[in-house]
């Protein structure tokens, strides 16, 4: 796992090929990226889980005003694990790294997420976790459908 950043661990109460379709598809990138309080609008993603493209989101926040995300697809192992880069910056070519993995287990899936932090304070890293924690609890509810 990416070292130097934030890391969490879940269970999520569904088989490991949900629980990967709900990180990949992207309809389902669509309703869990960026947690139940934001919108990421259908026409606005461009999102395709295979090696080497490339990716773009906009966030609508509460109030109205925008993120742009973008990234890159670096691996994609079915139901087993898959790593992107991200950023708030599309005009920076600096990315941080995501790897997401699913272990199978009677029951469901543990998912181990880590992503890069370069930088980041303390106090930013806990917003990183609580912010990607909310993202992970809108997945479990889509993978558990």
């Amino acid at each position: 796992m990416t070292t130097g950043g934030i890391e969490i661990e879940r269970d999520i109460l569904a088989p490991p090929t949900a629980v990967f379709a709900a990180w990949t598809s992207a309809d389902s990138f669509a309703r869990w990226f960026g947690g139940a309080e934001v919108e990421v609008p259908r026409e606005s993603l461009d999102f395709v889980a295979e090696p080497g493209r490339n990716w773009a989101a906009q966030m609508v926040l509460p109030g109205g005003g925008t993120i742009d995300w973008a990234g890159e697809v670096v691996e994609v192992s079915p139901s087993e694990r898959f790593v992107f880069t991200i950023t708030d910056e599309p005009a920076n070519p600096e990315r941080a790294r995501v790897e997401v993995e699913l272990t199978e287990f009677a029951g469901g899936t543990r998912v181990r997420f880590a992503q890069e932090a370069p930088g980041f304070t303390d106090e930013q890293k806990a917003g990183l976790i609580a912010g990607w924690e909310g993202f992970i609890d809108e997945l479990a509810k889509i993978a558990t459908a």
